[in-house]
Formats: structure tokens, sequence, C-alpha cells
């Protein structure tokens, strides 16, 4: 899928609902078609109609959620 080079394509729900499930490695059949309708890229699916992420998918992914948290806990500290 290489998610990575569709990342910035995505809709903001559909970035956060990934940031926010990183241990995902098959998608949901709604997630999967929000992707692909911001993208125009159809993925392959399984016969339940969902899509299998790659392991450089969930790495990527894992790490947008680890920036994504890391930014949320230095807007959330005092400033001094």
């Amino acid at each position: 899928m290489d998610i990575a080079k569709l990342w910035d394509q995505l809709e903001p729900g559909t970035r956060q609902w990934l940031v926010d499930n990183p241990g995902f490695r098959i998608l949901p059949r709604s997630v999967a078609a929000a992707m692909a309708t911001a993208t125009g890229v159809r993925f392959e699916q399984d016969r339940h109609g969902e899509t299998a992420l790659s392991p450089s998918d969930c790495d990527f992914i894992r790490k947008a959620a680890e920036q994504h948290e890391a930014r949320a806990d230095k807007l959330s500290r005092p400033r001094h």
C-alpha cells in the first residue's frame, strides 16, 4: 500500500483514526473506503472487504502515532 506516500492525501479524520489505532494490521472496510476515496487508489481486499497493512505501513503508522502523542504531550505541558 505504501501509506507513507498517501498520508498527506488522507482526510484528517482518517489520519486520526490510524494514529489512534496503530496496532491494527487489517483496516476496516470503512477506513479503507475513506482512504480510497481520498487518494483514488483501490486497495487489495480480502473476501470480507478488509485491507491488510504491510509491515512497513504498520511501522509508518506507529511512528506517526508516536509523533502525534509527543506533540500532544508537549502542548499539554504548562509553560513557565
